[in-house]
């Protein structure tokens, strides 16, 4: 396989830098793209002193010009307290950086990869959820912001394609957890964990009885390579995510477990618009990618529990405001 210059935007982030240490691992000249508002230097310094890996800090709202085969355009806040800290450059990021990633691939003949996510599907009325499905989504609410910027990013891709050829990829990415996950980003399973191992009571919204189903970042970084290099017919949208589905009150159970925690728990009051369930229908993705989850909820909630012994909370910034 020759080598290919590939994009990363929002390369330091969570699944960024995982994406950027696998393509570098591949031999491929990677340019890491980040603007450091929710992301982390340290989850890509290891990389810095290799031959073929470059980091660019830039706000993808902004165009920039570079040569590059691929693009994998994951830039964006994905998590609740991040994204809705500033709705409107939420919303400009995935809008306006579609537009700039989709220019560039345009222009430079590119194959481009967009990170699109489960939120598209709102709070969904189908279950499990099939790429088919239009989503029930709040166009006013307090998540739209990341939520209707998605659509309008899916909007984007596809217009670009019939219009000006441009050879795109669609992921719709679900719930995924691991190591580089930010401490302070609100997500359950990090919130979880830091409360477990911090002996501190773990908060669940709502009574716990709605559903996830959490995806090992391993797992999702081999679906985002496996629909890079399908066919050119294989755009999307494809599903990416694991089918396991587990209710917040299991998960909580489960990591006090895997902690050894002495956590009790509580409850408060289940957050606006937030999803009762979620759970992909991962049928197009074992079709046309011949990809599957491989690595079990407790296996990957190990790792991760590790991950969080061994990082300093002192060196993340603090939480925003709507954390």
């Amino acid at each position: 396989m020759s080598i290919q210059r590939i994009l990363v935007t929002g390369g330091a982030g969570f699944l960024g830098s995982h994406l950027c240490d696998r393509l570098v691992s591949q031999g491929q000249d990677v340019i890491c793209l980040d603007n450091f508002f929710t992301s982390q230097k340290s989850n890509v310094a290891h990389l810095l002193n290799k031959p073929n890996f470059e980091l660019i800090r830039h706000d993808v709202t902004h165009p920039i010009y570079l040569e590059v085969d691929q693009i994998y355009n994951l830039a964006c806040p994905a998590a609740p307290g991040h994204y809705q800290y500033n709705p409107i450059k939420t919303m400009k990021t995935s809008v306006l950086g579609a537009i700039n990633t989709l220019g560039m691939a345009k222009r430079c003949g590119a194959k481009i990869f967009q990170a699109s996510t489960s939120e598209v599907y709102g709070d969904p009325e189908v279950h499990p959820q099939p790429e088919t499905y239009r989503g029930a989504v709040n166009t006013i609410g307090p998540r739209a912001c990341y939520d209707e910027g998605k659509r309008a990013a899916e909007t984007l891709f596809f217009d670009y394609h019939r219009r000006n050829g441009v050879n795109i990829r669609l992921g719709r990415i679900f719930n995924t957890y691991g190591p580089r996950m930010h401490p302070f980003d609100g997500r359950v399973v990090s919130n979880f964990i830091r409360q477990a191992l911090a002996n501190e009571p773990i908060t669940i919204f709502g009574d716990g009885t709605q559903s996830r189903s959490f995806c090992y970042v391993d797992d999702l970084i081999d679906a985002m390579l496996a629909h890079m290099n399908a066919p050119d017919d294989c755009t999307g949208p494809i599903n990416m995510g694991n089918a396991d589905e587990f209710s917040m009150n299991e998960l909580a159970e489960l990591i006090v477990e895997l902690t050894d925690s002495k956590s009790t728990i509580v409850h408060a009051p289940l957050p606006e618009d937030d999803p009762k369930q979620r759970r992909p229908d991962l049928t197009l993705a074992k079709n046309m990618l011949g990809w599957q989850p491989r690595v079990p909820l407790r296996e990957g909630l190990k790792r991760t529990v590790e991950y969080f012994k061994a990082v300093d909370l002192d060196t993340f910034r603090a939480p925003t405001p709507n954390y």
